[in-house]
């Protein structure tokens, strides 16, 4: 069933043609900038004809401009073991084709109605989309998250159920990080999720952050979450003592991956998207 998606050439580099040895490859988007890649990884047993799975779209980190689609395959393999589909998607960047912010939005954007459309063939349920994302990555799930609108569509139409969040890019104005990566300083503070908060019926949402990271200053992210959860949404910051901007990765601080990994999962088991796991204990 899942045959009748358009597969995606092979990654070229050998280091993430190894990452993704064990990942179905399907183009999503035939963008502007060229055909877009979601590298998918399937729970054991998974079938579409009877399944019915949560889906954790990962976007990784980056600044906009270095595609990273390998950065959370190591999350994706423990979610996809614990019952859900994961995407890893490739999203225009300004090193291939000079593209945007805006540009990568709309990818993001794209990525969301794959997932709906094809949700019969992939075996997922289109109420049950979670954002995992890093740094630029993180501030387009926050954009399709909290903007009124995306293109000409209303943004609820992109909404997840769920965002989990790290060192995430959360203000591009003038007083922010990145604004200098769009057309204008218009668009800066129009796709800035700083200025789409506090509203209600928001996402839960958990967020971690390095108290040492100096690219997206801590106050920032604190400020952010103390805003979203206005309005009775939820949202929880969890910061790390010393830690810099790429703490939470794999190959970065083992610590800090495990830390973060379970209590992601603890996350959305406590929301009901994920079955509790046996195997892990108490958080």
């Amino acid at each position: 069933m899942i045959d009748q998606l358009v597969k995606a050439p092979p990654i070229g580099e050998a280091r993430d043609q190894e990452l993704l040895k064990e990942a179905h490859s399907f183009i999503y988007f035939h963008s502007p900038g060229g055909d877009l890649a979601a590298h998918f990884f399937f729970p054991p047993g998974h079938d579409p004809k009877s399944a019915s799975a949560p889906v954790i779209l990962f976007l990784h980190g980056g600044m906009w401009d270095l595609s990273m689609p390998t950065q959370f395959v190591p999350h994706a393999l423990h979610f996809a073991a614990r019952g859900a589909v994961c995407m890893c998607i490739e999203y225009r960047v300004s090193t291939k084709g000079n593209a945007s912010p805006v540009d990568a939005l709309e990818d993001t954007a794209m990525a969301m109605v794959f997932l709906r459309k094809n949700a019969a063939i992939l075996g997922i349920d289109p109420a049950r989309i979670v954002f995992g994302g890093a740094g630029s990555g993180a501030h387009l799930a926050l954009c399709c998250t909290t903007l009124p609108e995306i293109g000409k569509e209303p943004g609820e139409h992109f909404r997840p159920s769920a965002l989990f969040l790290f060192s995430p890019l959360v203000n591009t104005t003038r007083k922010g990080v990145g604004g200098e990566s769009f057309p204008s300083s218009n668009e800066a503070r129009l796709y800035s999720p700083s200025e789409h908060v506090p509203q209600p019926d928001l996402a839960p949402c958990m967020l971690y952050h390095g108290r040492n990271d100096r690219l997206i200053p801590i106050e920032l992210v604190a400020k952010f979450a103390k805003r979203y959860a206005k309005k009775k949404n939820s949202c929880e910051l969890m910061e790390f003592e010393g830690a810099g901007h790429t703490f939470f990765n794999y190959n970065s601080h083992q610590q800090n991956y495990e830390i973060t990994l379970r209590s992601a999962d603890c996350f959305l088991v406590d929301l009901g998207i994920l079955e509790p796991d046996p195997l892990m204990g108490e958080f």
